[in-house]
């Protein structure tokens, strides 16, 4: 007796464009389905598997995808299914494959396809009509899927859509979510949905394509406020004064005083006297944001200068970024704006010796065996110290070394890199007792308009480089002494015993003091002030 033939049906493929996260960029990613039918009785033999060095996360999505198309009406194809990832020498990780490879399981059943209108669709004289549905090889498309067939939101939208506009596309399907982010790219047609339903209906014509709106960038900057205003702050006048110059050359600073006399809020009060974020520098924070998980649901843009604020505990990988995948840290997440480290000499030594080498390169490169990932590090940083671990000095010599050990925690070194040392005295209980309204303190809105006539007149003699990025050469033309200047310099410097990067350092802040000034040159004045800024090179 002859046994049944079994029917066996020709392997179909479908192909999704998608991509990876590499840092803070999108690479391109396709994501392939390759299925075969098997015959009558082979059913035993159905399985499914996902290839191109998937980490757990991905390798779970199939089990994620079967049970979303289930619940949302479909079925996933039974038979040998094979997905894969290409190119398959890169490391792929996060659910973010779980809507590709969706959509190519409907593909490859003929589900998702565009349904073709009985007739050609009629254009009125003020109305294009669009095809039936989506073209997916014109999409770029990206979303974790619940088990119910909700999408909910993933990493680096931002970057996705950067990426579809590089490459050609004419847009990204995304969760809705992830929508107000992605549409900041401009040029691009932002689809969000918010359940995988709503994906097969864009593409087989069932519903309409409304992509989501481009943002007013410039009019979200112009509205940013800042939270803090520094008339808020009682007290403290020489230490703002020392902020306006820090914010005014791009100068990183250090505050030593004891406990409870504002240096943390005056830290987060800083960005206010920042000059605002252009459109290209919230655009670039914004995908830093994005790449990280930090931004809220919805949150399209970030507006305002971030400040980040690590504990004393935190690692080196979460300040400088790491990981198998490197991810940015938070010398990242300050990017553009302020790391402010409380209680310094608290933190680890070999921690702060890791900022060492991004303060003066403005960039961090984390190398692994695969590659090498580069996030942009433009920070200020701005430190708080206590003179002592108790918060206040003791009298006499047991409270003199007693600080002594407590600042030996701090490299020559690193100092070195921090431009403005400012003593935070405590605040007189005449200042503490005022009431706001007779308060007489400088504003953020006066110390901001000091910053930007500085930052103007650097502009317009040194491009968009601040002060404290000035090359060795470029210091010399910019910052040329006058006699008397230059003498005063050279006494600080030997009864200071200050190092060569400290004399760069002054001439850079005495560089940043005349142009708060509007001074064409640097005086002995702006060098007087400049040194006062050196606290912790002076013997104690």
């Amino acid at each position: 007796m002859i046994a049944p033939c079994s029917v066996y049906s020709p392997p179909m493929l479908a192909r999704v464009q998608s991509s990876l996260l590499q840092g803070i960029d999108a690479l391109s990613c396709e994501v392939e389905v390759d299925h075969t039918d098997l015959g009558d009785g082979d059913e035993a033999k159905s399985f499914a598997a996902i290839v191109g060095l998937p980490d757990a996360a991905v390798k779970e999505s199939l089990e994620r995808v079967r049970s979303a198309l289930t619940n949302s009406g479909y079925f996933f194809p039974s038979g040998r299914t094979i997905v894969n990832l290409a190119p398959a020498d890169v490391r792929k990780e996060g659910p973010v494959y779980d809507l590709p490879i969706a959509i190519g399981a409907l593909l490859v059943q003929g589900i998702a396809a565009p349904v073709k209108p009985a007739k050609a669709p009629q254009k009125s004289a003020t109305q294009t009509v669009d095809s039936a549905g989506i073209d997916h090889r014109r999409y770029l498309f990206a979303g974790e899927l619940a088990l119910d067939g909700r999408l909910r939101p993933i990493k680096g939208a931002i970057a996705l859509a950067a990426l579809a506009r590089e490459k050609g596309f004419e847009g990204v399907v995304i969760p809705y979510d992830n929508a107000a982010e992605a549409a900041v790219v401009e040029g691009i047609a932002v689809l969000g949905a918010r359940s995988l339903a709503e994906v097969v209906g864009l593409l087989t014509g069932h519903l309409e394509p409304r992509p989501f709106p481009s943002p007013d960038v410039a009019n979200l900057l112009r509205q940013a406020s800042a939270p803090i205003d520094f008339a808020e702050i009682k007290g403290q006048e020489s230490v703002k004064r020392a902020i306006v110059v820090a914010a005014a050359g791009g100068h990183n600073l250090v505050m030593l005083g004891p406990a409870g006399t504002g240096k943390t809020m005056m830290a987060k009060a800083l960005p206010g006297v920042l000059p605002a974020l252009t459109p290209d520098e919230a655009i670039q924070v914004t995908r830093i944001y994005s790449a990280a998980g930090q931004l809220a649901p919805g949150q399209g843009l970030v507006t305002t200068r971030p400040v980040r604020t690590p504990h004393h505990t935190a690692s080196g990988a979460a300040i400088v970024g790491g990981g198998m995948i490197p991810r940015p840290g938070e010398i990242s997440l300050a990017h553009h704006g302020v790391l402010f480290l409380d209680e310094l000499p608290e933190f680890p030594r070999d921690v702060l010796e890791t900022l060492r080498q991004p303060m003066e390169d403005h960039v961090v490169t984390i190398a692994r065996s695969h590659s090498a990932v580069r996030f942009p590090a433009n920070f200020m940083l701005v430190a708080a110290m206590n003179p002592t671990p108790r918060g206040d000095i003791a009298p006499g010599e047991v409270g003199r070394m007693e600080m002594e050990r407590y600042l030996s925690k701090l490299s020559g070194p690193l100092l070195d890199r921090i431009d403005i040392h400012i003593e935070a005295p405590a605040v007189p209980f005449r200042e503490l007792s005022r009431r706001s309204e007779q308060a007489t303190g400088t504003s953020t809105a006066q110390m901001r308009e000091q910053v930007a006539k500085a930052r103007e007149r650097q502009r317009r003699r040194q491009g968009d480089v601040p002060n404290a990025r000035l090359s060795g050469k470029k210091l010399d033309e910019m910052a040329g002494l006058d006699e008397n200047a230059l003498t005063m310099l050279g006494q600080a410097m030997n009864e200071m015993g200050l190092s060569a990067r400290a004399f760069d350092k002054l001439r850079r802040i005495a560089r940043t003091i005349a142009d708060l000034a509007d001074s064409e040159g640097v005086t002995a004045e702006h060098v007087g002030e400049a040194v006062q800024y050196r606290l912790l090179d002076r013997k104690v």
